[in-house]
């Protein structure tokens, strides 16, 4: 028996279960129910009958013959028709035997508070610290590479299925190692990566930080390219320089946000490259590029409109090539630190090269020169 209520959250079933210890006894929410003497008298009357219509039931089954257990049960529930319990007569609603079990049992107010005082408690400040610490890499290239460099970075991870198979071992370590992972359809990729050139896969990852001036100089070869990039913030530029970097050797990038360097789309340009190159910075962009002045570094700086012709100039084993932003080039105060200024040839119909594919021409000569 149940009913059916609507409220602000919609239709509520109540269930109301028989008491079987307590009789049948009037509904308290309707008074009905309960059995009419009349029709009690009625079964007492008809007791016997019913038992013998049962014995008679129980040994025609199964080819006129019944079990012992079976015709005990009838003849039990026979006899059962025509008892009245004596506590009939002393039913009131207050007694019913119908009770309410729509819900379960909830503890009291003492209880409740003390469950939710146990919750953990999200630090919002906490949560904050952690996004600035992570960041999102996408693209097969620039994931696998890093998962080859340094897979305790990766925090989580989503794939689509059809790259899973050259991701085996990368699943097998992420498994191993207790690692989120999440095998999920293109939309949901699309959600999780913040682009549609995810490429199949995307990690999130914690960044790296960038390395003091200081600490690159102790472990510093006698042949080193240091590449220093004033306000390039562009992620596709960083990419491609990343990317060149790593095909001519170039190891050191000083930056002033080393972060720039882990952002999804830079990465994903760099196509693996960016596992190959290190960020470092300084209290300054002046203050880095002073501090490799002093340790035996030749400044080297660009210009399109001025300088020594590229093909003709001698560049040398250790330097800082110093390039700026992708608008207004190097800053007056970081081009008058340069020791040598260097400027790419071509036909004057425009006026510069995109910055990356300017820093792959003059790393190339460094190569060609120094390797």
């Amino acid at each position: 028996m149940n009913d059916e209520f609507k409220g602000k959250s919609g239709k509520v079933k109540v269930m109301y279960v028989r008491d079987e210890d307590a009789g049948q006894k009037p509904n308290p929410r309707t008074g009905k129910g309960g059995r009419p003497a009349a029709r009690q008298e009625d079964n007492r009357r008809s007791g016997p009958r019913t038992a013998r219509n049962n014995e008679e039931g129980g040994r025609s089954s199964a080819g006129g013959r019944g079990t012992p257990a079976r015709d005990a049960r009838n003849a039990e529930r026979g006899r059962s028709f025509g008892r009245r319990d004596d506590r009939d007569d002393n039913r009131s609603f207050g007694d019913s035997p119908w009770r309410t079990v729509s819900r379960p049992p909830v503890a009291d107010d003492s209880q409740i508070d003390e469950a939710a005082s146990n919750k953990p408690v999200i630090d919002p400040e906490q949560i904050r610290r952690q996004r600035q610490e992570e960041t999102r890499v996408y693209g097969e290239n620039a994931c696998q590479a890093l998962f080859a460099s340094r897979p305790e970075s990766i925090v989580r991870a989503w794939f689509i299925q059809s790259v899973t198979p050259r991701f085996r071992e990368t699943l097998r370590w992420l498994a191993a190692n207790r690692k989120a992972y999440h095998v999920v359809d293109d939309a949901e990729l699309t959600k999780a990566s913040g682009t549609e050139h995810h490429g199949g896969v995307c990690f999130i990852i914690k960044k790296r930080m960038g390395m003091e001036v200081s600490e690159w100089l102790k472990k510093a070869d006698t042949r080193d390219c240091v590449l220093a990039l004033e306000d390039v913030s562009n992620p596709h530029n960083l990419g491609g320089i990343m990317r060149s970097c790593a095909h001519f050797g170039v190891k050191g990038l000083l930056v002033n946000d080393a972060s720039l360097l882990e952002s999804g789309a830079a990465v994903r340009t760099a196509e693996g490259g960016a596992e190959h190159v290190q960020a470092i910075s300084g209290e300054s962009f002046a203050s880095g590029l002073e501090a490799f002045r002093k340790a035996g570094y030749t400044i080297v700086t660009t210009s399109s409109h001025e300088g020594t012709p590229l093909a003709k100039a001698e560049l040398p084993a250790k330097m800082v090539l110093v390039l700026g932003q992708e608008r207004e080039g190097l800053s007056d105060s970081a081009f008058q630190q340069g020791d040598i200024s260097l400027s790419i040839g071509g036909t004057g119909n425009v006026e510069s090269l995109n910055v990356s594919v300017a820093t792959g021409i003059l790393l190339a000569e460094w190569w060609r020169q120094n390797a």
